[in-house]
């Protein structure tokens, strides 16, 4: 049973279609649980036309108050005690609160969380922050098995005191694109000069992904690449301050990524706080250098002056690495290259699969009532 707070557009839902997908029927009866999505996000079951997917529980989106909490609370121990799942398997932090704590009143065998990056930075200061370190720290000692997408995520939820290591697993994301199409179609479907540089921007438009340094970024480099051009995809609470920039197209939210990546020169990621960012995995894939932030375990997608740039927090640098892969084509053409060759080994669908399979047949072997269970079989 995974439960997971909304299945919005980027890696936790990816990875749990990617799951129900993938992992054999014949081992493995899978069920999704999610809530409702806020607005302005993108679906990422009806994009995929996977609308029937998942059972919608009420009260288990986003958004946190304790009468929609308590509600999906409920709901999740009533299914719980009528599927009897062997395994929960709950994704981003509300779902991963309200999961683990039914899971435990409903006395599922195994319990399981992955951490799809974390909340340490960027997010909450204080007491806020305090109180956050005091809950994950309260419910990974509800856990069987804590998932971490990279090491530096382990690293950093360790150090707050979350989570023993032995109980860490470091699993990475897996993901596959589609045949890009002409570059040439590709900008006219986006409505995209032909002739000029375009930096793509893929990922919600919200306040921890710096929208602001992003449109800093923008005007740096237009200040030296003065034709550049800027497609953005996504959306969020912010998109309203990216309208009516001279050279900035807004997408939305759209399916066929490809397209944003056979029109654009260079991914641009300016994020405060990352997990393992998907946009960036899949940029790769699509053989599209990208230009990042150093946070998170963005080094373990991107590596610097390989497969792409890192910089600091910083407009200015960013603007400064965009600039040299626009003007050095041969670089950036030798960065994607090399960035594809490196996704499609460590970030390819079959290695993901495999590492979950193998993550829940462990579980069998060293949880005792899971245990019986298969021995009953």
């Amino acid at each position: 049973m995974r439960v997971i707070a909304r299945m919005n557009v980027g890696g936790p839902a990816l990875q749990a279609v990617t799951l129900l997908n993938h992992l054999d029927p014949a081992r493995f009866e899978q069920r999704i649980y999610t809530g409702a999505l806020a607005p302005g996000e993108g679906d990422y079951l009806d994009l995929r036309g996977q609308g029937a997917a998942a059972i919608r529980v009420p009260g288990l989106g986003r958004s946190i108050g304790p009468r929609d909490d308590l509600r999906a609370l409920a709901r999740l121990v009533r299914e719980m005690r009528a599927f009897r799942p062997h395994i929960v398997h709950t994704h981003t932090a509300k779902a991963g609160a309200l999961g683990r704590v039914a899971a435990t009143i409903a006395r599922v065998p195994a319990r399981v969380h992955t951490f799809h990056g974390h909340l340490l930075h960027g997010y909450f200061t204080g007491p806020k922050r305090a109180a956050m370190i005091a809950t994950e720290r309260g419910l990974a000692r509800l856990s069987h098995r804590l998932v971490a997408v990279g090491e530096q995520v382990r690293d950093d939820l360790l150090a707050a005191g979350i989570g023993r290591p032995e109980k860490f697993t470091v699993l990475p994301p897996g993901t596959r694109v589609p045949p890009l199409p002409p570059r040439r179609q590709a900008r006219v479907e986006l409505g995209l000069p032909q002739d000029v540089p375009v930096v793509a921007y893929i990922g919600r438009i919200t306040q921890v992904k710096r929208p602001d340094r992003f449109l800093e970024a923008a005007r740096l480099i237009r200040g030296t690449v003065p034709d550049a051009h800027f497609a953005v995809c996504g959306d969020g609470d912010l998109a309203d301050t990216l309208r009516g920039v001279p050279g900035l197209r807004l997408l939305g939210w759209r399916p066929d990524l490809e397209t944003v990546h056979a029109a654009a020169d260079l991914v641009l990621l300016t994020s405060d706080n990352e997990g393992t960012p998907l946009s960036l995995i899949e940029a790769a894939l699509s053989g599209v250098p990208c230009v990042a932030t150093r946070v998170g375990s963005v080094p373990e997608v991107v590596a610097d002056g390989s497969t792409g740039l890192l910089t600091g927090c910083d407009s200015r640098e960013l603007a400064a690495a965009a600039i040299l892969l626009l003007t050095d084509r041969d670089l950036a053409d030798r960065l994607g290259r090399a960035a594809a060759a490196r996704a499609e080994r460590l970030f390819g669908i079959p290695r993901f699969v495999d590492d979950v399979r193998a993550l829940y047949e462990d579980l069998y072997r060293h949880n005792p009532v899971l245990a019986d269970i298969s021995g009953a079989r």
